[in-house]
């Protein structure tokens, strides 16, 4: 299967009317989405809907939406059904996604709604059959200490997962993800910065005392600072969360900080889960299986497989010029989870590694693989077109 390559400037499916998607799962329920269809007047309007039909049936996910993505398809959430999950930006100037998961028996239903993540990415994330929604904190956070979302490196992150139908925070089993974090950003901050910030009043909310370029070189601390205490605090270790402030944070302030964070964190997507998990479990994780999809069709077991076709694949970077470029592909060998993400990529073969494609395809979305009708993790292989 060639896949052409083209350089893309968004990452959802359709954006302002723009980009189209559609699929068909193995229970007749069919997906639609892309530009919102002619008004009566005969007019296309440059917006985004979704659609789910069967039967001769239809329902509207979403309709006059700015931006609208599929994330997963065909997934094992752990709702019991296989589910299709959508996530819809009604607007440009809204600042989150609202991350919609519908079943795909007939009739398809909605099962749950996510709201407040900047962006949602389902995965089996340690590859032990059990998937989580990675997001992140952005409506709750967004404006918190007078900083804006574009100002942060990152919103504090999330980790969920379904059990038992109950949505679970489970963030506190990923700390080593928290933890890579945190040591990137400590080796960031500049001791006397540190000092200097420990020495002002925490808010900076007076210009008087600083020149812009000193408020500047504080409000970046600041933000540091923040971000390795809401990585403590969201990743289940809040005695860690407030030593970290205790020693980093302006004497005075620190009880009022403290207060605010725990406020932003109870009316965020903390407050849309069911538990949350205690932390890492015991013991070594159960593997799950991996299917090849990589052989040719009349050598695969009687129990067929079907491969994982692709959602949306995007380079991070558009290729200079196409001159000089010959017809050549590049063959990758790529292993997808069962939430249809790409947990590794490599060259396959003799094929030239080329580093910028290697990491654009760790962001590629599929429908992921199914035996017998259950999504699953496989391996495959693409041929990329080196000019697309």
């Amino acid at each position: 299967m060639v896949i052409p390559c083209h350089a893309q400037g968004r990452d959802a499916l359709c954006r302002n009317g723009s980009g189209n998607f559609e699929a068909e799962f193995h229970t007749g329920v069919k997906l639609r989405l892309g530009a919102a269809r002619k008004t009566a007047t005969g007019l296309a309007t440059r917006v985004c809907e979704a659609t789910l039909s069967w039967d001769k049936q239809e329902i509207t996910v979403a309709t006059g939406a700015s931006q609208l993505d599929v994330d997963a398809f065909g997934a094992d959430l752990g709702l019991g059904v296989p589910v299709v999950t959508f996530q819809v930006k009604q607007s440009e100037t809204e600042c989150c996604m609202a991350y919609q998961i519908y079943s795909l028996q007939k009739p398809p239903a909605l099962l749950r709604a996510i709201t407040g993540g900047g962006s949602f990415s389902a995965s089996d994330t340690d590859l032990d059959g059990r998937v989580e929604i990675w997001t992140d904190d952005a409506a709750a956070g967004d404006g918190f200490e007078n900083l804006v979302g574009g100002e942060l490196d990152f919103a504090p992150t999330i980790v969920l997962r379904f059990e038992r139908n109950h949505l679970l925070d489970v963030s506190s089993e990923f700390r080593i993800d928290f933890d890579e974090k945190i040591a990137t950003l400590r080796a960031e901050l500049d001791s006397e910065d540190l000092r200097d910030f420990k020495n002002s009043d925490g808010k900076l909310a007076s210009t008087a005392r600083f020149s812009a370029g000193q408020l500047h070189r504080l409000r970046g601390v600041k933000i540091k600072v923040l971000e390795i205490a809401w990585s403590y605090l969201y990743s289940g270790r809040e005695p860690e969360a407030w030593l970290w402030l205790a020693d980093m944070w302006p004497d005075s302030d620190v009880q009022r900080l403290r207060t605010a964070m725990l406020d932003v964190r109870a009316h965020g997507i903390h407050a849309q889960v069911d538990e949350r998990s205690s932390g890492p479990s015991p013991g070594r994780k159960k593997r799950a299986m991996v299917f090849d999809t990589t052989t040719k069709r009349s050598e695969r077991s009687k129990s067929e497989i079907i491969p994982p076709q692709p959602i949306l694949l995007r380079r991070s970077a558009p290729v200079a010029s196409e001159q000089g470029l010959t017809d050549s592909e590049l063959l990758l060998d790529l292993l997808i989870d069962s939430a249809g993400k790409v947990r590794s990529v490599e060259p396959a073969g003799n094929t030239k590694s080329d580093p910028d494609l290697i990491k654009a395809a760790t962001e590629w979305k599929f429908v992921t693989a199914f035996k017998d009708g259950r999504a699953v993790a496989s391996r495959l292989r693409l041929a990329v077109s080196v000019k697309r």
